[in-house]
């Protein structure tokens, strides 16, 4: 698997990433969806260039030119509920895109919350056969909830690319997931992190993206 960290490259995302770790920025809910939103566009750019593309004639009120247009298929495939901010920002730029939604999410398995299991219980989405998926989640912890949302949609059938999209990851999560998607796979990151604390959590990382964006959860 292909692993892309775009926080080897000074870029505009720096300040949103920037942004979304200050805890004074968290404190702006807008704020924080937005930027969550804005890295979502930044990389789906920076995976178009990896389409395929082919010449197709445009015609203009003044005459006709080929332009290099992309050719794949697209789904874009969401983990609930924290990437539905990030998956907006890919369908700003993929407009054309088909969309999947899954619901996997981590239920700590003992008493002290140091130990996790991921449960999926709900997905809508089109067959995978033949076409490009994009898997969007923006926190990359033990990369459960990303291994477990693969092997749900590869249920569907055999896509021609896989493309998985996060925020921030760990390279515990990158491990896990390589294992789970097929090794032509490609794996983008605005940022890889050192690790996890004993909950789990992304350090530094910047919380609970679900409960940043939309409150917190019982």
């Amino acid at each position: 698997m292909e692993i892309i960290n775009l926080s080897n490259g000074n870029s505009v995302m720096n300040r949103y990433m920037a942004e979304i770790r200050d805890t004074k920025y968290q404190k702006n809910r807008l704020l924080f969806r937005n930027n969550i939103e804005r890295i979502g566009q930044v990389m789906a750019y920076e995976i178009s260039k990896k389409l395929e593309y082919r010449a197709q004639m445009v015609t203009t009120p003044l005459g006709t030119l080929d332009i290099n247009l992309p050719q794949d298929d697209l789904i874009i495939a969401t983990v609930l509920r924290a990437g539905l901010p990030f998956h907006q920002g890919f369908l700003n730029v993929f407009d054309h895109a088909d969309n999947a939604f899954v619901s996997a999410y981590r239920m700590y398995t003992n008493r002290e919350h140091t130990q996790v299991g991921i449960h999926t219980e709900y997905m809508a989405a089109p067959s995978i056969e033949g076409k490009t998926l994009i898997i969007v989640d923006p926190m990359l912890a033990t990369g459960g909830s990303m291994a477990a949302s693969y092997e749900a949609l590869a249920k569907t059938g055999t896509p021609k690319a896989v493309h998985i999209a996060c925020v921030i990851a760990t390279d515990e999560g990158i491990g896990v997931v390589s294992k789970a998607v097929p090794k032509t796979a490609t794996l983008w990151a605005a940022a890889i992190d050192p690790g996890m604390n004993e909950h789990k959590y992304i350090i530094p990382g910047f919380g609970d993206c679900g409960d940043l964006c939309y409150g917190e959860k019982l």
